[in-house]
This record gives C-alpha cells, structure tokens and sequence, in this order.
C-alpha cells in the first residue's frame, strides 16, 4: 500500500515525499478509521483526503465552507487530471441534476459541497444512489461554539451521516484548535476512537512581528514600495478603516482592491477574483475575506489592527506562504486596538460567559502584542504546544532590527501638557496645545496660557499624536472610555516627571529595497500568467511560485529533469510541460546557460545557478566557525543571540557539515550526558537538563546528541 501511496502523490501531485504528518493522516483514513488532523494553514491538508479519494473506491464527499474555496479546490484538482466537482446554491437547477446523474455514473472522485446542502431532503435521497466511502471535513473547528468561526449548518452533518444507508469513513481537518475545540469536534461530529493528530502549529516559513504605536499609514505605504509585485493581505477591524484605506492606498498609487460584508455579492466577488488572478497586488479586508482562499503566493499579511483572538490572528496570518516560500506576518498595534475589540465584543448577542471567554481570549491577543519573548514561542504554546525553543531567529523579537532612541524630554513635555490640562481632553486636542496652533477652541479655554503651549512647535501635529499613541500602547498614558474619550497618566508617567525614569522608543532600521525577481524566475511567472489568461484559472493553479523557482534554478529541458520538479505530475506536464521546456531551452540558449543535471526535485549540480541568491543564514554562521571564530566572536559579528548561533551549528550538522562537537561538550560530563539521555530519552531536552547539573547547558546537550546521533 506504502508503494502506491507514494506512485500516487508523485503520479498527480508532482511530489516525491510528504509533509511532516501527511503520510500518516492518510494512513489512518486508508485503514477506515475516523480521523482528526490538526494541521497548520499550509501544511498540506488537502492532499491527506484527496490521496485517500483516489485510492478508495467510489466517491468521496468534502464538506465546505466557502464557494470559492471549493471552486479554486475544483479547479485545481481537474487541472491535475482528478475529476471533481462541487454542488452548492451557485449552481441553477439544471446543473445541480446534471452533477449529481454524472455523480451517480462515478464519473467523480471528489464531491464538495457546502454543509447547509445537507438539510435538504432531495439531496439525501440523490446520495442514497452513490458509493460514498469518505466524508472529509474542511474547517472543523467551525462545529465548536468555542471556535473562532462557529457556523450552526456545521451542526447539520452528524444527522445527515446518521441517515446515511451505509457510515463511510469520517475525517475532520483545521488548522486551529485548542483543547476545547478538539473535544468539541470529535464529539458533535461523533468520530468513532478517531486517530488524532496533531503536527504542530509551527509554520517555519513566516516570520512574525509585532510594529507598535507607528503611524501605520505611512508603515502600509513604506512597506508597499518595497515590496512591489508581490501578493498581500492587509487585515483591518471595521469596514470603515477597510473603505479608508483602500482609498488611500489607491491615491499613493498602488495596486490595491478591498473587501468587506457591506460590499455586494458582485463587488465582492470581482475583488476575489482580481486578488486571486494576480490583477491587485493588494487587497485591504475584514475577516470576512479569506476564510478558504487557496492562493498560495500570498507573501505578506499585515494586520493594521489587533485581532479579536489568537486563533483569528494565526489563520488570517498564515494566509501568508502557503507554498512554503518565504512569508511576512505584522501586526501593527495601536493605541485604540483595544477599545475597537471590546465594542465589538459588547456588540454581540452573545451570553455571559460567551463574552467572558471572548475578553480572555482578547487579553492573550494583548498580551502578544506586548511580549518581550520570542513571538512565535507565544502562539505555539497558546495552542498548547510544550518544550518549545526559546528563540526562533525568525520573528521580531528574536531577531530585534530596532535602535532605541532616548525620547524622554518629549515624553515629559506631553505627560507636564496633559496634567496642566487637568487631564480632560483628548488626544488630538493635547497635540494641537503642544504644537501651538492658534485654533479658536484653544483661545477659549486659554490653553494658550499653559507653560506647555508650542514647547514642541518644531513637530507637526501628527507626529506628536504618533508619540503620543506610542506612550499609550507603551501603558505610560491611558485613553478613558465612552463618546468623549480622554488622555490621562499613569503612574509609570509620574516618574518619567520627577526624572526617576528615561523613556525609550524603539525605531526600524531602515531596510534596503526588496530587489524584484528577475531573469528566468520572472519569465516564467509571465508565461504562466498568459497560460492562466487563456484557461481563465487564477496563475498559482498552473504551477506554484515555489515550482517555477525550481525551475528557473534547474533550467529543465526534457521530460526527465521537467518530472523531477516538485509540485509537476504527469497530468500537469502532459498539459504544460512542453511549453515551459521550450520557453527555458530558449531563455537557456539566449544567456549561454548550461542546463542543469537534475537527479531529483530540489537537487542540482548547474554550474549557473544564481550566484546572487542570498546565502542561508546558517552557512554565513559556519564560515565564521570554519575561521576558527569563538561562539561569542560569531554572535557579535552577526549581531544575533548566542542561541541563534548555536541553532545554526547544529542545522549545519543536521545538514551533514562538520563539526567539531569535543569543544562544546565539557569533557568531564559528557559520560553523564550520554548515560542521563540514554536513561531519559532524547525526545524532550527540559528533563535531560533538569536530571543534570546545573552547570551544564541545553547547547552541551544538544552537541552530544549530534556528536552520538541521538
């Protein structure tokens, strides 16, 4: 059975081994057992039901919860010579019977269908004619009132599969779900002893950061220019800050589309499809837009305002590099992030104790906005994940590219403003005091008077109400609730004021542009982009940016080496294949390339390949540890933590450079190491550090471990 699992994945989706769990999720459903897979956004879910859906007979039934995901799921599976198709209210009557008889005639694989279609009697009675071995469950967690997106038709499916003449196998797929959710979806979808698994929350690929008290329109618009021609979704809370800023981004002269509830059915779906077909750049949204998109070379997220909870934020942030490349995750938290939340919370119809989980989960989304540790580190264990590494090098408090500036004087001239405006006034109100403008209101209340009138007349407006939300999300200032809101102080404020106390802002370093792709990798994204033109098909179904990367590195140019391309089965290079051989042999024989020698997908011996391409951060490391430079020497040339050095040592030996482990390893306890992890295991570093002295390290642990391959 393992031998035609693997045939089968490379047969139609182009891959020669499986993402961390997937082999064993399909596993279990192959030997008929209820399963329930917790995957991260991007780990690969689809493929643990449509694999099990070849290799069972009849057809399996997949439960949706969006229209357009199951179009773009259609799409792609017909495209990968899969036959599939989906029954929801899009469809007019003519076309439902017309499914369902080509259903009935096993003419599909793969059914996907919306979960309110299983209330229907006249469905249940064209169902009873088909073989159905699987049901496959997309976006479980919506089943749960504790879940993020509680939909009520979810609740629909266990009496549908009651009803069923025959139960087939039923499996149950999300991405987020804390103990409370998992118990939830086993039990209102009544798995049977389901096989649960769980592969972790990590996505490697994305890199998270938290931007706080910025002018977050000039960070969109900073961030924008530096990242041309790439795909990005920009959250924000309310359709009124949606409509604002897509309006804005549009005047700066971006690519930019937008999408919220107050949109018609039509502007919504011409947005969808402009974000998808790779026609915007851009598109600026509530949460009401992604749930199910399928778009893989999503390569930023931004949030301009704070998430309700963590389970939103890790769903909508993990739209980011679905295809394993590189992804951005930033949240930009401002002063007022809070307040919009807890409106909205109190806007809700929900009972008391549904609310009061709300603001707990709302205090956790706070709290990550605030962390000092290691941001990824934070989510992992939200969701319950143990043992995790302190730091990550792959988030923006691991990797810390801020330089602090003493901001203390001007902290004291706006906390010295507020008190002598005994505290009742609001922000913009304070700022204009401060700059000295001659508003008609400030002559009234003889504001003008006040020692703290124009002490900051050299900054504008704006930029003392920037510093001013920054000393509010820093907790030095608070802003009151109710219509009126105004400016006060905190205690941490009265000391900055007696000078017991510095303030202290922390400002990006200015990155260098983004330089855009070019050359092959470039060409091949404008020919698969007139290829999808003419199929009507969004770009990312004829191949993923990850795939003409590939490519454009291997320079394939016959069927051999096209094959051994990841993410390319025979279906797609029977219908593509040609066209990009021919496409590369001529961008080959015009730049005098030598095609490369491609045994297998994601190996190469080209002699050519892009010597601009960035070095791996871990092998800039093993340079320097080739040189003969000291742990501390590495660290401080690199600027980075001491951890984050010896994670790339030991990826370097993972990756089978040499190390030599005997100067890490204190030679009088390396016997006690060894006996202690032989004892203990190796699966868990806390306990083998906890049954050892405190002298010894978690780095001299893990260079034993690589030095004896544990």
């Amino acid at each position: 059975m393992l031998g035609e699992i693997q045939k089968t994945l490379k047969k139609y989706f182009g891959y020669t081994s499986f993402k961390k769990g997937q082999e064993k999720i399909i596993s279990s459903i192959l030997q008929q057992q209820d399963t329930l897979a917790i995957m991260p956004t991007g780990g690969g879910k689809s493929i643990c039901y449509q694999l099990p859906a070849l290799l069972l007979p009849g057809v399996t039934l997949v439960i949706s919860p969006l229209i357009s995901l199951m179009k773009d799921q259609v799409d792609a599976l017909n495209n990968l010579g899969i036959a599939s198709t989906f029954i929801n209210s899009a469809l007019s009557q003519r076309e439902f019977e017309d499914r369902m008889y080509l259903a009935s005639k096993g003419q599909y694989k793969l059914i996907y269908i919306a979960p309110e279609r299983l209330e229907s009697e006249r469905f249940l009675d064209l169902l009873r004619n088909l073989s159905v071995s699987l049901i496959a469950i997309d976006e479980a967690h919506c089943v749960s009132h504790w879940g993020h997106d509680f939909r009520p038709s979810y609740l629909s499916i266990t009496p549908f599969i009651d009803r069923l003449s025959h139960r087939p196998i039923i499996a149950a797929f999300t991405a987020t779900a804390t103990t409370d959710v998992k118990q939830d979806i086993v039990s209102l979808l009544a798995l049977r002893s389901p096989g649960v698994f769980v592969t972790g929350f990590d996505r490697e690929n994305l890199t998270f950061t938290v931007r706080k008290g910025v002018n977050k329109s000039d960070f969109i618009t900073d961030y924008l220019s530096t990242h041309k021609n790439q795909s990005g979704i920009i959250y924000a809370a309310t359709r009124k800050e949606v409509d604002k800023l897509h309006e804005y981004l549009n005047y700066k002269g971006f690519s930019a589309g937008k999408y919220h509830a107050g949109l018609s059915d039509l502007e919504r779906n011409e947005m969808q499809e402009a974000f998808i077909y790779d026609n915007v750049d851009v598109i600026v949204a509530t949460n009401a837009f992604g749930m199910g998109i399928d778009k893989s070379n999503v390569r930023y997220v931004i949030h301009f305002n704070m998430p309700k909870n963590m389970e939103s934020y890790y769903q909508e942030a993990g739209r980011a590099g679905r295809d394993g490349e590189q992804g951005e995750c930033i949240l930009l938290y401002g002063a007022a992030d809070l307040h919009i939340q807890k409106f909205l919370i109190e806007q809700t119809l929900l009972s008391p104790e549904r609310k009061s989980n709300d603001y707990q989960k709302l205090q956790s989304m706070v709290g990550y906005c605030h962390t000092p540790q290691c941001l990824r580190k934070y989510i992992l264990e939200y969701f319950g994940e143990t043992d995790v590494t302190e730091t990550c090098e792959n988030c923006g408090n691991c990797n810390d590219e801020t330089e602090l500036t003493d901001i203390t004087i001007d902290a004291q001239k706006i906390f010295s403003c507020i008190v002598r405006m005994k505290e009742q006034y609001g922000i913009n109100l304070v700022a204009s005091v401060l700059k000295g403008s001659n508003i008609k209101r400030i002559r009234q209340l003889r504001f003008n008077e006040l020692s703290t009138y124009g002490i900051m007349s050299e900054s504008s407006v704006n930029e003392i109400t920037d510093l001013i939300n920054l000393l509010i999300v820093e907790e030095y200032l608070y802003v009151t609730e109710g219509q009126y809101p105004v400016v006060r102080i905190h205690h941490k404020a009265v000391q900055v004021l007696k000078g017991n106390e510095t303030v202290m802002q922390k400002l990006q370093k200015k990155k260098e542009q983004v330089k855009e792709d070019s050359g092959l990798f470039e060409s091949l994204r404008t020919l698969r982009k007139e290829m999808a033109e003419a199929e009507n098909l969004p770009p990312y179904i004829i191949f993923h940016d990850r795939t003409l990367r590939e490519m454009s590195m291997h320079c394939p140019t016959d069927r051999q080496s096209m094959l051994a391309i990841n993410g390319l089965g025979e279906a797609k290079f029977e219908k593509y294949g040609q066209t990009f051989i021919e496409h590369i042999q001529k961008y080959v024989d015009e730049h005098d390339i030598t095609p490369a020698a491609v045994t297998s997908a994601g190996s190469t011996d080209n002699p050519n390949k892009d010597k601009a391409e960035k070095i791996p951060s871990h092998m800039i490391t093993y340079e320097l540890y080739q040189e003969g430079k000291t742990l501390k020497e590495m660290a401080e040339e690199r600027e980075m933590t001491s951890i984050t050095i010896q994670n790339h040592l030991v990826r370097c030996a993972q990756e089978g450079y040499e190390i030599d482990w005997n100067g890490f390893i204190p030679a009088e306890y390396e016997k006690t190491i060894v006996q202690t992890i032989e004892q203990i295991g190796a699966e868990r570093l806390k306990p083998i550090k906890d049954a050892l002295p405190d002298e010894i390290n978690y780095f001299a642990i893990r260079a034993v471990m690589c030095k004896y391959g544990f």
